[in-house]
């Protein structure tokens, strides 16, 4: 048996046996539909192909045995074995979702909380921190600032997803049911149903998304879960803070989520995003915010049927009732009619047609904004409070306001993100006095836009302006000076234009293009209206493409300190707004562990994080999952921000920091010569399936910045999705075993490993990204390059990366010390391998010799086949981009 073999078998051994039960149900309902849709022969392909890379694993099937198979087939007959490994895996998917879910219940326990958890932070600072003083202080400062985004690495179609959703639920209720009973049976039938429709479901979009689609695929994830999802966690911040004392006194726990969005507001290399789309887009978030408060408001107020006489209404409650008789009769006599002596159900179903109003513009009866909706909310919360119906009071209902509290009408603060190129050259065209471009009237539109946004919504709904690729002062000042030319000073809005800091070199220059932001009179004057709030957003894409993975992290980190000196130098309270992707190489990761690897004081109780693509579903798709995520999140954000955890963490960084820049600048050099290469983006593009990507229609952006062919203005999202699916994933890993062997001591990287957070998260992040890569079906496509230097250069690295990052952390093997994930990896790879050998097999065609004899027919099958491959391989490995 190969030590490969027998890690497969340890991780098969370990599957909970429900885990297993469910894999097993949908994998032989898969298997049904197969035989039902394409015959039995269907089946029988797909099972030849499972065993054979299986068999591969195990070292009882050669590479040539695989590929001779997946070759023999007819194009369409492997088409259909991709779309059943495919669809494979979002069952599969699903099944570990149910898994986390169930092993989310069991580990919940009010007296031992789980770990990561809200109550476990909160004790561990009362414990550690300075007890209730400083408790209170974290928690009333703390902010969880999560911005959704559009960046196109989400494969799966909205049918897809949905169809998945509507499996998740039969599963639910095929678990609810007894064996051997009717409503097993039905359940069985309904499930089975599900699982033919997602096979007859395309895997693949026909048309290109819009930014709108983008904005309304988003929102479904509010809809779904995030909406719900809120309260709980809220109620369970409040439930660690006095467990007896929740929903039955005013909370102690603030509101610490904001979410923000940028689907439909950032336009930075997207020219399909407008004036116009950005305008639609805050609608369609009012439109799913105000639905979402109307039907929690209805449901609120037909509950609360306390009667008057038990529970008697205030004197200001009374009197807005009157008003409100004054005002609406017609609408208030049928209230009353339907709610006789039950004045809080009446107020609340009133707020209630109100919200319905504010949605249908109906000025006579709208809401002029959510605090009025809030103001009458806490009116009726202070007068059942007042009346001695504490639990009424604090219980449902401030479910409620913490959701209004958290979305107001406006749902997600919109950015705006634009190219501080594309500021200078209309701020030029301005200054000229010459004829407008029309790049230059689409900046002016957007400005009045946001005026429009703030007027209608709110400042709060859209006052964010990020600048991508600052580099100065000026970058700043020139948004401020085009809001000018844009409209009169009386209705120009409120701005809070943002530097994002992305290359290398513009991390370390950040410091001082802030101090020059600070001689700004237009950021003076927000400072003092804000209480001298500042954001800085950092760029983890494209400075990891710019230096490589590892000398990033460093000078991300470098940067978040010296951000944070700066701050604390010039009185200013600084939020860092973390541009982290989903995929390993864009940043991505745990973000909990990611932020207690956080320079000290770089924290300070608020954390912002861009959440994009398939991240968004796999945190968000059911509620479960996302009360943990936030939860993880919230933990994170409490102990950095304490003095315990930032004390280890400056001196583990003074410790080993010698060690880590040894280790940063090999890794640099390596990666720098890698990929500074004659003709590297020419053999990059022959050896994966990047230029195909764009025919995936992820989504509505270009894949480029311009029409240029190099790296340089290739998009990080591409730039990895391509090495994933290539098998290499380079982006997560390259130098860093040429970085770690520049250091001699190997017991004292050994000890950074176990003492620096920091450290620890790098390795761990290339462990990751070395356990789903797979170097044999990797060396089939850098072969593809004919360019056997490049292969041998990237091989080798691997080979010493992976070497030496077992012998650093002292695993066994790759992911040892992560049971759960390692098992999953271990179980999905085979199948991953699958879909790389149908891959291979048309980029093989494609880039032959003999590609341009191929008949447009075979071109066109040969092409699908590659794109129904890419779609199996982002669902069997996730975090792909």
């Amino acid at each position: 048996m190969t030590a490969v073999s027998a890690e497969r078998d340890s991780a098969r051994q370990e599957v909970p046996e429900q885990l297993r039960n469910d894999v097993k149900l949908l994998g032989e309902m898969l298997g049904t539909v197969l035989a039902e849709s394409g015959g039995e022969d269907l089946l029988a392909d797909v099972e030849k192909l499972r065993h054979a890379v299986i068999g591969a694993r195990d070292g009882a099937v050669t590479t040539e045995e695989i590929t001779e198979l997946v070759g023999a087939w007819p194009l369409e007959r492997a088409k259909q074995v991709a779309r059943a490994f495919t669809v494979y895996f979002h069952l599969a998917n699903l099944a570990e979702e149910h898994q986390r879910m169930r092993a989310l219940r069991e580990r919940d326990d009010a007296a031992n909380p789980p770990r990561e958890s809200l109550a476990a932070a909160v004790r561990a600072v009362r414990e550690t921190d300075g007890g209730e003083e400083r408790l209170a202080e974290l928690v009333e400062g703390m902010e969880f600032h999560p911005v959704l985004t559009a960046h196109p690495t989400e494969a799966r179609r909205r049918a897809v997803s949905t169809s998945i959703l509507r499996i998740s639920a039969q599963l639910d209720a095929w678990h609810a049911s007894h064996e051997g009973s009717s409503t097993a049976a039905e359940a069985h039938r309904r499930l089975l149903e599900e699982v033919d429709l997602l096979w007859r479901t395309s895997q693949l979009r026909y048309t290109k998304l819009n930014p709108l689609d983008e904005v309304r695929t988003a929102l479904a994830a509010f809809d779904e879960t995030i909406f719900a999802t809120i309260p709980q966690v809220y109620r369970a911040l409040d439930t660690a803070i006095d467990p007896e004392g929740t929903g039955t006194r005013a909370p102690r726990a603030t509101p610490f989520v904001r979410y923000g969005s940028w689907i439909g507001g950032d336009r930075d290399g997207n020219p399909f995003v407008t004036h116009d789309v950005t305008r639609e887009a805050v609608t369609i978030q009012s439109e799913h915010i105000l639905r979402g408060l109307e039907t929690a408001c209805s449901r609120v107020a037909r509950n609360l049927t306390a009667y008057s006489n038990l529970t008697p209404a205030g004197p200001a409650l009374l009197e807005a009732i009157s008003e409100a008789k004054a005002a609406h009769p017609a609408l208030m006599g049928e209230i009353t009619q339907r709610s006789p002596n039950e004045p809080y159900r009446q107020f609340l179903l009133l707020a209630a047609a109100r919200l319905h109003a504010t949605r249908e513009r109906d000025a006579d009866l709208a809401y002029p904004g959510a605090e009025d909706f809030l103001a009458d909310l806490r009116l009726v919360q202070e007068s059942l409070a007042a009346a001695g119906a504490n639990r009424q009071a604090y219980g449902e209902l401030q479910h409620l306001v913490w959701q209004a509290e958290t979305f107001g009408f406006h749902l997600a603060e919109l950015e705006i993100r634009q190219h501080s190129e594309v500021h200078a050259a209309a701020l030029a065209e301005l200054e000229s006095g010459g004829p407008r471009s029309e790049r230059t009237e689409e900046v002016l539109d957007t400005i009045r836009t946001v005026s429009w946004i703030q007027e209608r919504f709110g400042v709060e709904a859209c006052r964010r302006y990020i600048v991508s690729f600052t580099r100065s002062a000026e970058d700043i000042e020139a948004v401020y000076k085009l809001a000018t030319y844009a409209l009169p000073p009386k209705r120009v809005p409120v701005l809070d234009v943002i530097p994002l800091f992305e290359t290398g070199a513009d991390l370390e220059a950040s410091p001082g293009v802030l101090a020059g932001m600070l001689e700004l009179p237009q950021v003076r004057q927000r400072l003092a209206d804000n209480d001298r709030r500042v954001e800085v957003m950092l760029g983890y894409s494209d400075s990891a493409k710019d230096v490589g993975p590892v000398s990033a992290t460093l000078r991300l980190y470098d940067a978040q300190a010296r951000l944070s000196a700066w701050a604390g130098e010039n009185d200013v309270c600084l939020t860092l707004f973390h541009g982290r992707g989903g995929s390993l190489g864009r940043g991505g990761g745990p973000a909990s562990r990611a932020l207690l690897a956080q320079a000290p004081g770089s924290v300070g109780g608020r954390f912002k994080v861009t959440e994009q693509g398939e991240v968004i579903f796999a945190r968000y798709g059911q509620e479960a999952i996302a009360r943990r995520h936030i939860e993880q999140v919230g933990h994170a954000v409490l102990m950095a921000s304490t003095d315990d955890v930032q004390e280890r963490e400056r001196a583990a960084a003074e410790l080993y920091r010698p060690h880590a820049d040894t280790i940063a600048a090999a890794a640099q050099k390596a990666y720098l010569d890698l990929i500074g290469t004659e003709e590297f983006a020419v053999w990059f593009s022959q050896v994966s399936p990047l230029e195909e990507l764009g025919e995936l229609r992820l989504g509505s952006r270009p894949a480029r910045r311009g029409a240029a062919k190099g790296l340089g203005d290739l998009r990080a999202i591409p730039w990895v999705f391509a090495w994933t699916q290539t098998r290499v994933n380079l982006p997560g890993w390259y130098g860093l075993g040429t970085g770690l062997a520049a250091v001699t001591d190997l017991s004292a990287l050994q000890d950074a490993y176990r003492e620096w957070p920091l450290f620890a998260s790098l390795l761990d992040n290339a462990e990751m990204s070395l356990a789903k890569a797979d170097r044999t079906i990797a060396e089939r496509y850098l072969a593809l390059g004919n360019r056997p230097e490049l292969t041998e250069t990237v091989l080798r690295e691997y080979d010493l990366t992976r070497e030496l990052v077992l012998r650093v952390t002292g695993h066994s093997r790759l992911l040892e010390n992560r049971a759960v994930l390692s098992r999953a990896v271990d179980l999905r790879n085979p199948y991953v391998d699958a879909l790389s050998h149908l891959q291979l097999r048309a980029l093989e065609a494609l880039r032959g010799e003999e590609a341009d004899s191929l008949s447009e027919q075979d071109s066109q099958h040969l092409e699908r086949l590659l794109l129904l491959s890419v779609n199996g391989v982002a669902a069997g490995l996730q975090n792909t981009g």
